[in-house]
């Protein structure tokens, strides 16, 4: 095999401080510098030659290799997370870079490599995965918080699906065009909405007859203690996937607030609610009509969607709830 040369316009990169390939056409290394040759252990000698992914291993997913190789033989530039070998054999986690250049007529990939384990951050975490953690986090803080109750996971998971179904849909009726972030934040926060509940005595929380009105100012009390007791579980958190919990904060204090103002615990009214503490509150109280409970029985769906409609404007955002009714 007859190797390319590395044509002078392309010399300038390997002087890059960040791990740096170059390849022909075929994907054939043709050069590499020296800070390619720190990181990974592969000397010059040992990598020439060869086929660009010759270091790879099983644990860069499928995905990420085809939208690499769609952008390549479009010729655009292509980003992404890459979990490769060094010589070592341990794993050399990078972000990654390539970007097709022409020189007379030729055509060449170069390979930009940073080593995320020298990130000053920390522990690197990609998207999809940091958003499984937070899902994951959030769902066993809620379900730990709630212990007592038997069939609360389902009534959690069933109210954190109605509010995603609820929120795109909402969103795009009235063109919102929420940050998907957020959109992210909300869903995984709502099964956080009641955590508060802990604090309540089970005599009160459960009991089957009307409560006093002492005991419903307790009730009343769990939006706060849900909120203190969220703050202490993520106030010594540091790293980022704890981070940006303001949407959960708003979701566990607001969500008994009404669109009239007569709700708990700041009386708040109208547009000062939370957005995404109106979105849940609608979908919890409808869950929580169709659901049994010890000191209730289940209503009907259609049942529940009348009173929906009755607390439109009162309990519930108009505008919500017109989009909540749309859904059955």
């Amino acid at each position: 095999m007859t190797l390319v040369a590395l044509p002078d316009h392309l010399t300038c990169f390997l002087k890059l401080g960040d791990s740096v390939i170059v390849t022909d056409k075929e994907h054939i290394i043709i050069a590499v510098n020296k800070e390619f040759e720190t990181v990974t252990g592969y000397q010059k000698e040992q990598t020439v030659g060869k086929k660009a992914g010759f270091f790879k291993s099983k644990f860069t997913p499928q995905s990420t290799y085809e939208s690499m190789k769609k952008a390549l033989a479009e010729e655009k530039s292509w980003s992404g997370i890459m979990n490769n070998h060094k010589k070592t054999g341990e794993l050399w986690h990078s972000s990654i870079t390539i970007t097709p250049i022409r020189v007379e007529q030729c055509l060449y990939y170069v390979g930009v490599f940073r080593e995320l384990e020298s990130l000053k951050q920390g522990v690197y975490f990609p998207d999809h995965k940091l958003l499984e953690v937070k899902r994951e986090l959030l769902r066993v803080l809620a379900v730990s918080c709630e212990i007592r109750d038997p069939g609360i996971e389902e009534h959690l998971v069933r109210v954190q699906k109605l509010t995603e179904l609820l929120l795109r849909t909402h969103s795009k009726m009235h063109d919102l065009s929420l940050d998907t972030t957020f959109i992210n934040n909300v869903i995984h926060s709502s099964i956080m909405h009641d955590i508060g509940k802990a604090g309540i005595p089970e005599g009160i929380l459960y009991k089957p007859g009307p409560l006093t009105s002492y005991e419903r100012r307790i009730i009343e009390l769990h939006p706060l203690m849900g909120k203190d007791i969220f703050n202490k579980i993520t106030t010594s958190a540091s790293h980022e996937f704890m981070s940006n919990l303001a949407v959960a904060e708003n979701i566990i204090l607001f969500h008994h607030e009404k669109w009239d103002g007569t709700g708990y615990p700041y009386r708040l009214k109208g547009n000062d609610i939370p957005f995404e503490a109106r979105i849940v509150a609608i979908v919890d109280v409808f869950d929580a009509l169709i659901s049994r409970r010890p000191y209730k029985d289940s209503w009907s769906e259609d049942q529940a969607l009348v009173y929906i409609q009755e607390m439109r404007g009162k309990h519930f955002d108009p505008e919500i709830t017109d989009t909540f009714l749309k859904l059955f």
